[in-house]
Formats: structure tokens, sequence, C-alpha cells
């Protein structure tokens, strides 16, 4: 029987749900808030989800991604009667089935359901047994990088354009060439067109290949990179950057995989399969008319979207403890240990150039550290450990704003009733009483407790050891 869960915050419309969703034969739990759907969806799978925008804990609309970060994540149908001018489309982008005004008549509110439950029928039903993908330089076990690694093996199974994007260093080249080791193409060559090296010049001799005494130094033949992928691969990284004036000739060269080197009487072909990667807006470029719309169509048959490392924490433990053995190795010293403290701080870090970044920082820090078995914070470079500073300060100014805002109220109406103390002291005292009450709150559990708090792990750990504050009260 499918499970169903509603999250929505009025009573009537989540008896409402119960009743129409329940005599369709479905199992229905119904709760009035995101904190507690959220606690709904830990304690056992869900196959779909009516959300409510307005929730009084949260916006459901922002909210999507929590519940469909996770192992046979549920579809999540948007059920509100808030109004919002692009709700629809944010719905759709962070993942959402479908977006539903209220009121809705019995037949909008369930054919969705309907279809929701049909998809995931069909889909697991017929999911191919899993295989081992071959994933060199890629690590990380998160829900975010499994979600991409998915999409990597649709990609590698069939032989479609495939787009990556994502910021510079989050690795959009490894997940191309994950693409490529695993699918049909592996024994062909696998080659690399660096867009924003190509000048208008000589993009046409370097893709395209030129014929003998085609310009002046052309003495012999050359292939171009494109008849060099033939059976094999091309991928064009940075394509955002690939010249206007060249895109249209491109644009043929992917619908009729046939070109003309420059100088040459005849046409040739060439069997590739494209994948391409940016780390540009190019619907963007399109609006603006620097990018062919007719090409982008034509890139992403599908769509890889990796996200920064600051959105997929819990694998930055692995990347630091897998660069650091490789750099030891590389450097022939002894691998070295972690202090806490060392783990806290690259988790808080921001990582403005991703994982890239992390590869530079773990190799500097093992060459200034060759002799020393422990790694500290004080072997950060100087700029990482005060960026770190940087952001908890405003994270503190964040939150003392928040809990200053009412005390300042009070202080307004009620003068007296205020006694003012050392600054340093009150923000102590303040830190204290929350973090003793979300810890009451949510039971000692650090998972609810992160969740309540909007709060990372490592913070929430750090914030408990500096105000000695147990896990379990």
């Amino acid at each position: 029987m499918a499970k169903i869960l509603v999250i929505d915050d009025d009573a009537h419309i989540r008896e409402v749900c119960k009743l129409v969703i329940e005599s369709m034969g479905y199992e229905v739990t119904a709760k009035p808030s995101l904190t507690k759907g959220l606690e709904a969806l830990d304690a056992q799978p869900y196959d779909v989800v009516y959300l409510d925008v307005d929730l009084p804990d949260g916006n459901g609309l922002l909210s999507i991604p929590k519940i469909t970060d996770r192992d046979k994540a549920p579809e999540v149908i948007i059920f509100t009667g808030a109004s919002y001018p692009n709700g629809a489309e944010l719905a759709i982008k962070n993942g959402a089935w479908d977006y539903i005004e209220k009121p809705a008549t019995a037949e909008s509110m369930t054919l969705p359901l309907i279809r929701a439950l049909q998809y995931r029928k069909e889909k697991f039903a017929h999911r191919p047994p899993t295989v081992a993908l071959k994933r060199d330089g890629i690590i990380g076990n998160s829900q975010r990088v499994a979600a991409c690694l998915d999409l990597v093996a649709q990609a590698a199974n069939a032989d479609a354009n495939t787009l990556i994007t994502g910021e510079t260093g989050t690795g959009k080249e490894l997940f191309a060439r994950a693409i490529h080791d695993n699918s049909e193409r592996a024994e062909g060559p696998f080659v690399v067109v660096d867009c924003s090296s190509l000048t208008e010049t000589l993009i046409e001799s370097v893709l395209f290949g030129h014929a003998k005494g085609a310009f002046t130094g052309a003495e012999k033949k050359q292939e171009g990179l494109i008849k060099q992928a033939d059976k094999g691969t091309l991928f064009l990284d940075e394509v955002g950057e690939l010249p206007f004036a060249q895109q249209k000739a491109f644009l043929r060269v992917l619908q009729e995989r046939r070109f003309r080197p420059v100088g040459a009487k005849e046409e040739e072909t060439s069997d590739f399969r494209l994948v391409a990667a940016t780390n540009k807006d190019l619907e963007a470029m399109v609006d603006a008319g620097d990018f062919r719309n007719d090409l982008l169509f034509r890139l992403r048959t599908m769509h890889i979207h990796i996200p920064p490392l600051r959105q997929r924490g819990e694998d930055i433990r692995e990347l630091a403890i897998y660069y650091m053995n490789a750099f030891c190795k590389k450097y022939k010293v002894p691998l070295k240990g972690f202090s806490p403290e060392f783990l806290d701080s690259l988790t808080e870090y921001d990582w403005p150039g991703n994982v890239r970044e992390l590869v530079n920082l773990m190799e500097n820090i093992i060459v200034r550290a060759q002799f020393e078995p422990t790694l500290y914070p004080k072997h950060l470079p100087p700029e990482v450990r005060i960026r770190i500073m940087s952001g908890k300060r405003q994270e503190a100014a964040s939150g003392l704003e928040a809990e200053l805002a009412p005390s300042v109220e009070q202080a307004a109406s009620a003068p007296a009733e205020m006694t003012i103390t050392p600054f340093d002291n009150y923000k102590k005292e303040t830190e204290f009483r929350y973090f003793k009450a979300l810890m009451q709150q949510a039971g000692g559990d650090i998972h609810k407790a992160c969740e309540m708090s909007d709060l990372g792990k490592q913070s929430l750990y750090r914030y408990l050891r500096i105000h000695s504050i147990p896990t379990r009260q």
C-alpha cells in the first residue's frame, strides 16, 4: 500500500486530504509543521508528500531539497493557498512533481498523485541491477553526489549529448570522464577541447583540422580534435566561451557529424559522443544574445548539475583524508592524524574554490607540515583561517541580532525590567540558554537539533563544547 504524507498547518485541509486519499486505498499521515513532517520522513519512507508553502516553521518551496535529498526520495506535490509569482517555477526547479493551488477539485488534487505513484511503480520495478561505476577521482558518498552519479550512469548507458554545469572547481571534467569510462565508447579516445583557449582565427583549424597548404605554415594535413574523437567522446570544456560566430558551424557538426577541414575540398565524418561543461548560466547568455538557443537545446539533451562543496559538507572529511593520504604518498612522508578542531575548521569553511581549492590546500599543508604527525587549525593558510573567523563573527552577529530583537522591544516598554551586564557576558548567557533549551527540546538528538537550529553538525558540536552542554540531558 502506498504511503502518503500531508504537511499542512490547516487542520481542515489535513482532514480533507486524509479523507480523499484514504478513500483511494492509500495510507495517509498528516503533520501540522515542517519539523514534524521531516521527523516523519526520517522515521519511515513515504511515496508522495503533499507540501504546503506557508508553514509556521519554514517555507515549503525552499524545503523541497530536504525531502528529496534522501534514498528513494518521495515525490513532492506542492499544495498551497498562497499565491507566489514564481512559485510553480521554483517548485519544479527544486524537484517537485507538481504544483497545485487551493482551492482544488478532487480530480486536480488526486490525478497528480495517481501519476506520481504510477511513475514510482514503473521506476523501481524496471530499475536495472546496480553496477559499480568507475568513478576515478570522484570522492564522496553524500546524497547529492549519489544523485549526480545516478545521472552519470543514465548518460553512460545512452549516447545523448550531455551538459554538465557547476561552479569552477567542482570537478566537471571528472564527471565527464566517468560518463566516457562507463559507456560503450570507453575503449575510444576522450578528447578535451578547452573552449576558453580557442581564438577566432584558429578555432576552425583546431576543431576541424586543415589540408596541406591551407594557409602559410600548413606543410601537411592535420586532423582536428573532432576527427580525433572518432569512436570516442568529445569533451567541450567551458563551452560558454565558444565564440558566437563559430557556434553555428559547430551546431551543424552536432546535427550531421560532418565537417570540412580548412582548405579541404571534401567533407569528413566523425562518430563522436559529445559532453560539454560550463560554469556559466547559458540561459542568461541566450537572453543576452551571447549564446545560440538552438545550440543550447542540442547540448543539454541530458543535464547534470554538480553541487558546490559547501552544499555537500558531509563529503569534506572523506575528501580531506583521501588527498592527505595521496599527498603523503607523493611526498614520501608518514600519514598524518587530524585534530577534531582541524576537521571542524574544514567543515566551517565555505570553499569558494570548491574541491579544487581543497586539493590545493591539502597539498600546501602536507608540504609545509611534512614532519608533524598531527594537523591542527594552525596548519591552515592564514587567509582560510581569517575567512572562517569572519564567517563565525557574522553568524554570531546574526544570532545575537535575532536574540536581541524581542529584548529591545521589551526594554523600550519596560526599561527597568532589564539588568544591563557586560556585552560578552550577555552574549554567553544568551547562547547558553539557547543551546540548552535546544538540546532539551530535541531530546538530546543531534540530528533533530540541527534541523531545528538550521546549524551544521560540526557547528552545533562546537557550540555545545564551548558552553559545556551535554548532548543527552
